[in-house]
């Protein structure tokens, strides 16, 4: 069978392993091929192909159901799902999902963008299940790095209490998230993994056999057993663990030994209640170059699939958002050793990792824990530190309560740095960094600002760090910044709430807000063009609004047009129109930005064009609106 007729998992079914090792091969091109082509997430599908297969086969995908945690993983689930004569629109407009999706295949049993939540969606399912009274499986499939988040950990004491209720939970245990993972969770199955025993084992068993009499290089059924049964002997500590908490544990199971799998998986559904098989796999299985750097190759812009290196630009760009910001906090860290940057297993993606390789004491890697990282910045905060966390606008959402409760009203300094704030592409819905000016603004005590471009990145850095009477939040976007001259030192804080006129008019007020603003200036020099001249502001910060500057230019120029990138329920526009009506300004206001909707995976481009925020399309629709007869409403 070739994988293209793979259009039901339960096509697998009755497959023999040398059938399901072809079609592994399959997938494993098909993946490369699609990835290299279009970028994606590279290693965490790779690794899981012979564990999908397997696991597929033993289940019957019309009524059970899988999780899979984060989605990283899931191309495979993918490919063998109906949607391989599709999957070369991988992360493409209109094209598919790089994550589950409920509304793209009957087969996504349940979403996931973030980490960590894959066994409490099955444990859901098989309490509706029983609750319903009927009859099918439910498993969830959980890397050992979203084992360090809280939501996995919750999951298993709660499921470990429910001795009557089936859930099997696979356990992928590469060593990996996206970088080594970390903590004592991972402590703990690396010192079983790699413990004397275990090492003895694997090096030397199978040699020792071979010198027994009458045993030679074959291993009877029996003696297999009994090595099998020694190696599980030596882990057994990791088992009693699992036991413990109200589990059957069962593995260490090679994650690429079709064969053993299927049998460890036909087993583990005969277990009454809660089940956990431990798989160790490899991440990048069958792409060398991505088994060699496991934290290069966990997710890739196109590339040369025979060197691996990436496709060459056209042109040099200039640096990315988190290059800069890393650049800056290691230099200003160097003189400040009260200075502690926090991430939650994002160091490459965030740029700690800088931090990490010059000042290893002065970083640290909390693994997918979010809660805790703003929990523990706290902590630092009471003692004197200046803790800098460094988070994804969509992850920082995990850790929304330890902000309120643990931040703001206690009012500590910590500086949280929000990457890849507002349209973000190929990710899709669960990484938009939409909502985080709307959700922070309203905390008393925050502070938040948003840099134009990568120069002012640099002193808003230096604002953060030295910002100490409470809490504030810089949010920047993905990508790479604007080609803007950048100081080597010497750079000054930003004041604190206020904004900068970068152009005067007397037509129109537009006031930008961090990654908006230059799209701002462009839309106005195209007013320009039809004999309309607009004043435009950097507004630097949406708290404390600067109303000293914007509430006299509103009640001189009569109509004020906001942009911003996030969305315009309770955000940037939000705050300026409440600060007019607040203070009787009754002026028209158009608020431009991203309306109650979910942005789907696109390129950034395709979303702002789709979004009418493009420079030209915000310029027609203010023309439209401020054309008519009627007093505007906010749009």
């Amino acid at each position: 069978m070739h994988l293209s007729e793979l259009t039901h998992p339960n096509q697998l079914h009755g497959l023999s392993i040398h059938q399901l090792e072809q079609i592994a091969r399959q997938i494993r091109e098909k993946h490369l091929e699609t990835v290299a082509a279009s970028g994606g997430h590279l290693g965490p599908g790779l690794g899981v192909v012979e564990l999908t297969l397997a696991l597929y086969q033993t289940l019957d995908l019309d009524r059970d159901k899988v999780t899979w945690d984060v989605g990283h993983q899931a191309y495979p689930h993918k490919l063998i799902t109906g949607r391989y004569n599709q999957f070369h629109t991988l992360r493409q407009k209109d094209g598919v999902a790089g994550y589950l999706k409920r509304c793209e295949s009957k087969f996504d049993h349940f979403g996931a963008g973030h980490a960590s939540t894959s066994i409490s969606a099955a444990l859901g399912m098989a309490m509706a299940r029983d609750l319903k009274g009927e009859n099918f499986k439910t498993v969830a499939v959980i890397g050992d790095g979203a084992l360090t988040g809280g939501m996995a950990l919750e999951a298993i004491n709660h499921a470990g209490h429910m001795p009557k209720t089936n859930l099997l939970v696979v356990l992928n245990d590469n060593e990996m998230s996206i970088s080594p993972n970390v903590g004592a969770i991972t402590r703990y199955l690396n010192k079983m993994r790699l413990s004397p025993p275990v090492q003895f084992l694997k090096d030397n068993l199978e040699e020792q056999f071979k010198h027994i009499p009458f045993v030679g290089e074959t291993f009877t059924p029996e003696m297999e057993r009994l090595k099998e049964g020694m190696k599980r002997l030596a882990v057994s500590k990791v088992g009693a663990v699992i036991e413990e908490l109200g589990f059957t544990y069962m593995g260490p199971v090679d994650g690429h030994n079709l064969e053993e799998l299927i049998a460890t998986f036909k087993q583990a559904h005969t277990i009454q209640g809660p089940v956990l098989v431990h798989v160790v796999t490899v991440k990048g299985k069958g792409y060398a170059i991505a088994e060699k750097d496991q934290v290069g190759y966990h997710a890739q812009n196109p590339f040369n699939l025979a060197t691996g290196k990436g496709l060459p630009s056209t042109k040099p760009k200039p640096p990315a958002y988190s290059k800069v910001f890393a650049h800056a906090l290691v230099k200003l860290a160097e003189n400040n050793p009260k200075i502690v940057g926090i991430t939650a297993a994002m160091a490459t993606g965030t740029g700690l990792d800088k931090l990490q390789e010059k000042l290893p004491k002065q970083y640290i890697d909390v693994g997918i824990a979010e809660q805790h990282a703003v929990t523990l910045s706290a902590g630092l905060a009471c003692e004197g530190m200046r803790p800098v966390v460094a988070i994804y606008s969509t992850f920082v959402q995990r850790g929304y309560d330890q902000i309120i409760h643990d931040v703001c009203i206690q009012n500590l300094p910590v500086f949280f740095c929000l990457d890849r704030a507002g349209i973000v592409g190929a990710d899709g819905p669960t990484h938009q960094g939409m909502y985080d000016i709307s959700f922070l603004r309203c905390l008393p005590n925050m502070t938040i600002m948003a840099p134009k471009d990568e120069a002012e990145l640099q002193r808003m850095v230096v604002t953060g760090i030295n910002h100490t009477s409470g809490p504030i939040a810089m949010r920047y976007p993905r990508g790479n910044g604007y080609g803007v001259p950048l100081m080597e030192e010497g750079w000054e804080e930003v004041p604190i709430g206020k904004a900068e006129i970068l152009r005067n008019g007397d037509d129109l007020l537009i006031l930008g807000y961090g990654s908006m603003v230059y799209p701002a200036m462009q839309t106005a020099e195209i007013l320009s063009e039809h004999g309309i001249e607009a004043t435009v502001i950097n507004a630097r910060f949406v708290k404390p609004l600067d109303t000293e500057l914007i509430l006299p230019l509103a009640q001189r120029i009569g109509k004020v047009v906001t942009m911003e990138e996030g969305c315009l329920m309770g955000g940037f526009g939000s705050a300026v129109a409440e600060a007019l009506l607040d203070n009787n300004v009754v002026v028209p206001v158009m608020r431009l930005g991203v309306p109650d909707t979910l942005v789907d995976h696109a390129t950034p481009e395709q979303s702002f064009a789709s979004l009418g925020l493009n420079p030209s399309q915000m310029c027609d629709r203010i023309l439209a609106t401020f054309s008519r007869k009627q007093s505007p409403v906010s749009v």
